[in-house]
């Protein structure tokens, strides 16, 4: 395993780490998913560099937009979380209440 390969796949590991074991927040649960998604996306395009094939140069882009929506929907989910419920606190959600 070459040291990029090493480095992005531990990126990857830490933010699943992250989500997994520190979800006190929203916040810091979307934080967690946006670094997974920044690892996947450096890691297609410098895969698809290294092949140098033009089929898969697109995908980098499209999972690259997938993240900013990803993104602009968490925002709007903390944003309207934190005025209903006072608080991005995972423990203060209840799905369950109206």
């Amino acid at each position: 395993m070459t040291p990029v390969h090493f480095s992005f796949s531990s990126a990857f590991i830490l933010g699943l780490a992250g989500l997994t074991f520190h979800r006190t927040h929203l916040l810091s649960a979307l934080l967690c998913l946006e670094g997974m998604m920044l690892s996947l996306f450096i890691a297609l395009s410098l895969w698809s560099m290294q092949f140098s094939s033009t089929s898969f140069s697109a995908l980098p882009v499209f999972l690259l937009a997938f993240s900013a929506c990803e993104a602009s929907t968490g925002l709007a989910l903390l944003v309207a979380t934190a005025r209903t419920h006072g608080t991005d606190r995972l423990q203060a959600l209840n799905l369950l209440q109206c």
